[in-house]
């Protein structure tokens, strides 16, 4: 099959969720089909990446974007248009324009459109378009905006309409809408009765998946936190641990450690490292120490209440077999059930009691490791969820390109 693939990013290196998750549905696509890639970029260095991509599609077209988002022309159009902030942001009339010439001399069975915010860069036309949300973007902007002092909060919930608003009407222009969880469906499809979308998942990256479970040494614990602190849900979680939950597993727990690893770390978190709590950068294209980081620690946990799709962070611990120790939202949308592939907590107090839990029993810690290592194996793998995608395509283009919504 012929597909145009937009991506609002361009997919290498993998530093973000959609990054990653967009270079590894290319990486198995690419085997049964022919992909012409469109991917907005930021600055003159991210060009340099698209040569890692070459080898899964058939061409590759960069198109320009602004490189910061707080610009003066782009508050003023949000401000005075009815397009959200994050639609404007994301912009390119270099990608309008190259979509429209592709468009006008070549045929393609299906447009892929990750994320509802690239939909604009496509004019009108009979070709189906598979829109993928990777998240419900209304939401984790209201999470945002809720953090923010309340006397800046007003414009920004105006701007929360309109996102909402532009969300459902793209989804009304899909022929398809695919979610990456359950959870995310049925709140698609509550918010617009008429949307069905399909279910197209997360997965944990192939060089996360350990070829066997390796016994751990639990007489000097080490905890692992990993996230793009360019995301405010990411630095609530780091807070959260580094003030509620370590103090009290100090403690409680000889010879305990935390490691809070990501992008910016330290620029973004400001904490200072300590015997009990290092601190380490991670370099967008450094494959390499973010595996290493995983297969060095005994647990996971991740404290994360803002809302937003499914964490690969939490898929790649599973994968690399160290427990973890979750909130409710921080598994939400994963096929992960509590005390069997995880441990919940939803209070520092709940942290604590099952941190303890989990590095003092072994059992549980083999059972809970063990269950959640199958579950990626079975379900979170790219090859498995690159080939239901291949399914959703092949049904599309058997299909009217009638829109699923009337």
């Amino acid at each position: 099959m012929k597909i145009l693939m937009l991506t609002p990013y361009l997919p290498y290196p993998p530093a973000s969720g959609g990054q990653i998750r967009t270079l590894n549905l290319l990486k198995y696509l690419s085997k049964n089909n022919e992909i012409t890639l469109i991917a907005l970029y930021k600055n003159e260095k991210e060009k340099t990446y698209a040569k890692y991509l070459e080898s899964y599609c058939k061409k590759i077209h960069l198109c320009k974007r602004a490189e910061k988002p707080w610009q003066i022309k782009n508050i003023f159009k949000s401000v005075f248009s009815l397009l959200p902030f994050l639609i404007v942001r994301n912009f390119s009339e270099e990608a309008k324009q190259t979509v429209e010439k592709l468009l006008q001399k070549e045929y393609y069975d299906v447009i892929h459109a990750e994320t509802f915010y690239i939909m604009p860069h496509i004019p009108e036309t009979k070709i189906p378009i598979f829109l993928l949300e990777q998240t419900l973007e209304y939401k984790v902007y209201q999470h945002f905006v809720d953090s923010l002092p309340f006397y800046l909060r007003s414009f920004f919930y105006f701007d929360i309409l309109k996102l909402k608003y532009w969300e459902r009407y793209y989804w009304k222009r899909a022929f398809l809408v695919g979610a990456v969880s359950e959870t995310d469906r049925k709140l698609i499809n509550s918010i617009e009765s008429g949307i069905h979308p399909v279910v197209v998942p997360n997965g944990a990256g192939d060089e996360f998946i350990a070829f066997q479970l390796t016994k751990k040494d639990m007489s000097s614990p080490t905890a692992l936190f990993v996230g793009n602190f360019a995301w405010l849900q990411n630095i609530e979680a780091a807070s959260y641990l580094s003030r509620l939950i370590l103090p009290k597993l100090i403690d409680n727990i000889p010879n305990f450690k935390l490691v809070i690893a990501g992008q910016r770390a330290k620029e973004k978190l400001k904490i200072n490292s300590t015997s009990n709590l290092q601190i380490v950068d991670i370099d967008t294209d450094d494959v390499h120490l973010v595996k290493k980081t995983y297969e060095t620690a005994t647990i996971f946990i991740a404290p994360i209440f803002g809302p937003g799709g499914t964490r690969l962070k939490i898929l790649a611990a599973m994968a690399t077999g160290i427990p973890i120790i979750s909130t409710n939202t921080g598994v939400s949308g994963l096929l992960a059930k509590d005390s069997y592939n995880v441990l919940i907590a939803d209070t520092p107090e709940d942290f604590v009691i099952k941190i303890k839990k989990v590095l003092t029993d072994r059992k549980l810690y083999e059972k809970l490791r063990t269950n959640s290592y199958k579950l990626v194996n079975e379900v979170y793998n790219w090859k498995k969820i690159s080939q239901k995608l291949q399914i959703v395509y092949e049904s599309i283009k058997k299909h009217d390109t009638t829109p699923q919504s009337k």
